[in-house]
């Protein structure tokens, strides 16, 4: 469930981390461009790109479409809201490194043609869950990139998620039919956090990408002192999209601001 084989970074060139044929169902890997070097490929499903930093003049064309171009950046996966290039199979992506720069990279089979669509910062609306639940411990940033209401074309719905330090996210613990997958970043490389998937609990580090069968409950938390970023990727099925999630009756409670649980004496 746990990839922890790329702890110490990636190396330049794609790096694929899932693959389709595996449980999620969604080929997930990154793509890091040294400044000056140029990717371009033909998209043999669907595919989605996520800026996480750098610079990058890029291209794009759907088939029977006009072309589109962009110079998109971005310095802080803590501080910046993402740009995501959406396209369908057979499409045209290109990308120049203006700067080192890296990309989440995420592909999955659905031969639908749609148009491409860039998603900027300005398209994704912050959502500061669990604010004034549980003495805010489950406080969080969550940012929607698209799901099935704004691409009803898509087998995927993609975000992230800013974990505070020593805070919980996707809490209460919450299940779901569709397959997750979960990519970790840390403000500082030595940071840490664990993440539960049912009763299985992992210990979560810089580069980390966890897997999640549906049906799991699943929810993670920080260490104090390291903020926790995330990427999280759900896969449709056929016939039952992801709608949404349910919370785990035991903790429902949580969800009450009359209900703070116990706070200590002063």
């Amino acid at each position: 469930m746990l990839n922890t084989k790329n702890r110490e970074g990636f190396a330049p060139g794609y790096t694929q981390i899932t693959s389709e044929l595996d449980a999620v169902g969604i080929e997930f890997g990154i793509l890091k461009l040294k400044a000056g070097q140029l990717h371009e490929e033909r998209t043999s499903g669907e595919a989605a790109y996520l800026l996480m930093n750098g610079s990058a003049d890029i291209k794009w064309m759907a088939p029977g479409s006009s072309e589109g171009r962009a110079t998109v950046s971005r310095t802080s996966l803590f501080d910046d809201d993402p740009t995501t290039l959406h396209a369908c199979v057979g499409s045209t992506v290109g990308i120049r490194a203006e700067t080192d720069c890296e990309w989440a990279v995420m592909r999955t089979e659905n031969n639908d043609r749609f148009d491409a669509r860039l998603f900027l910062p300005s398209d994704v609306k912050p959502e500061y869950r669990g604010k004034g639940l549980a003495q805010d411990a489950c406080l969080r940033n969550v940012r929607l990139v698209f799901d099935r209401d704004v691409r009803p074309e898509s087998k995927l719905v993609v975000g992230e998620v800013v974990n505070y330090p020593g805070r919980w996210s996707s809490y209460p613990p919450h299940h779901h039919d569709q397959p997750e997958i979960y990519h970790y970043r840390f403000t500082l490389p030595q940071g840490y956090g664990h993440g539960e998937v049912g009763d299985d609990v992992f210990k979560l580090r810089n580069f980390d990408t966890l897997s999640i069968a549906g049906g799991n409950d699943h929810a993670q938390v920080s260490a104090p002192g390291y903020g926790m970023y995330y990427l999280w990727i759900v896969r449709h099925l056929d016939g039952n999209p992801y709608l949404g999630f349910e919370f785990t009756e035991d903790h429902r409670w949580v969800l009450d601001p009359k209900n703070q649980g116990w706070e200590p004496k002063a």
